[in-house]
């Protein structure tokens, strides 16, 4: 009899959040998007409850009205790496891009990642949807790729790296001090990539993991997203709003997947989630209503414009129709600004009413601890999710969610008690992929 199906679950560490104003919050912690000490907390506590990852976000771009979080925050991998020197079972995932970034170099950050971890990496692939990242890297805004070219290149970067993460086979390091072999050649395997995008020898100067490769996340909506994810993505992070629409997703990326050949229970589907628990539905409905109100019209403005290349949208009237405009947003967050037109046009929204609705969305999951349970419960068992990424909508979502939601889910068989494994494939049951290289070889 196979194994019983549980939730995954994996926490964002996002400092003081991703609401534009939540730092004003009287419980928040104002520098903790800089903070060791409280993402060390953060991350013990997920381990604590079982989780199966802590992830960590970033960007390439600021401007004076990005969220507070983006102004001052740790870089993935190097925060990454110190989290893994402070807890020994969950996984550490983190975002890169593969738009302003060197396959080799990525390669051997993460495979070093990986290594000081004990197989724990893994790696939120992105395309930096925001033209203004290429300012920061000797290009005009013009250079930045196009929606589907920065794809294009991401596919070429995975084809790179998963390559040159099979530069070694695992028996390859011999270390004989009495014959003075350190290692077996004929296991060292050299890339010679050339391609569209990239150029790359390799091999990779560090050796594979205890659990082969890093995994890859991914986070795509758009048809080139999901495409890619089918192909590529172990986890799929997602960004639904209700069951059906995370059903649809679901079996819409799962029957991609099959047709490339992949079977679809060895990708992971994770909605993103930020829920407000109270003990009460009136004490939740207070706690979303005290974060919502920190943020006023001109910062929900600013909030919005981000999605829109850092559109201003002061310039319109706010108790007017939803702005028509054209392409604008495609080439950066597509899905998202695909979406929000047309609800607006849809539902007949104002200005005013999208930004406050993007700046500050009241929570799917709210209520009490049986509710939230309940919901992930429904989601699950209805196909529209494999497990969760949860965020905290407050300062301290991420505790009541581990105290309170998560022992629930623990006494309906819902989640583990206890880690299957030591490696982050393990844990979300992912197998070990076979060293490219050596299983093309004869009699391997």
């Amino acid at each position: 009899m196979g194994t019983k199906r549980q939730i995954k679950l994996g926490a964002i560490l996002h400092g003081v959040g991703g609401n534009i104003s939540g730092w004003r919050h009287p419980d928040a912690i104002t520098d903790a998007s800089v903070n060791f000490e409280l993402y060390k907390k953060w991350t013990q506590k997920a381990e604590a409850g079982k989780f199966d990852f802590v992830f960590i976000a970033d960007g390439l771009y600021i401007t004076e009205k990005s969220i507070p979080h983006f102004l001052n925050r740790f870089e993935p991998l190097t925060i990454l790496s110190a989290l893994a020197g402070v807890s020994s079972k969950i996984g550490l995932v983190g975002t890169l891009s593969t738009s302003y970034s060197e396959p080799f170099t990525v390669s051997r950050q993460f495979a070093s990642l990986d290594m000081i971890s004990r197989g724990r990496a893994g790696w939120n692939v992105v395309t930096s949807p925001l033209e203004g990242s290429a300012l920061n890297f000797g290009k005009t805004e013009q250079q930045h790729p196009a929606h589907s070219e920065r794809y294009r290149i991401a596919d070429e970067y995975l084809e790179v790296a998963t390559g040159l993460w099979s530069s070694w086979e695992e028996d390859a390091f011999v270390r004989n001090k009495e014959t003075g072999v350190f290692f077996d050649p004929a296991k060292m395997h050299t890339l010679n990539h050339k391609g569209s995008h990239f150029a790359v020898k390799g091999p990779l100067n560090i050796a594979r993991s205890r659990q082969g490769e890093t995994v890859i996340f991914q986070a795509g909506a758009s048809e080139s997203g999901k495409q890619f994810a089918a192909k590529w993505a172990n986890a799929i992070f997602t960004g639904q709003e209700t069951q059906d629409d995370a059903k649809a997703y679901y079996d819409d990326v799962k029957s991609r997947a099959a047709a490339l050949g992949r079977k679809p229970e060895e990708i992971v589907i994770l909605p993103g989630i930020g829920p407000i628990i109270g003990s009460t539905q009136e004490e939740a409905e207070r706690k979303y209503e005290e974060i919502a109100n920190l943020v006023s019209i001109d910062k929900a403005l600013d909030f919005l414009g981000r999605f829109y290349e850092h559109h201003d949208f002061t310039q319109y009237p706010l108790d007017e129709p939803f702005p028509e405009l054209g392409e604008l947003g495609r080439n950066s967050f597509r899905s998202a600004t695909d979406r929000m037109k047309a609800r607006a046009k849809e539902e007949g929204l104002t200005l005013r009413q999208v930004a406050l609705q993007v700046a500050t969305p009241k929570p799917t999951f709210l209520g009490t601890p049986e509710a939230v349970a309940d919901k992930l419960q429904a989601w699950f068992e209805a196909g529209a999710a494999d497990g969760f990424i949860v965020g905290a909508a407050g300062p301290n979502g991420l505790e009541e969610f581990v105290d309170h939601v998560v022992p629930i889910l623990q006494a309906r068989g819902l989640f583990r008690s206890e880690y299957e494994a030591d490696t982050l494939r393990g844990n979300l049951g992912l197998p070990i992929p076979v060293n490219r290289h050596a299983a093309a070889l004869p009699n391997r």
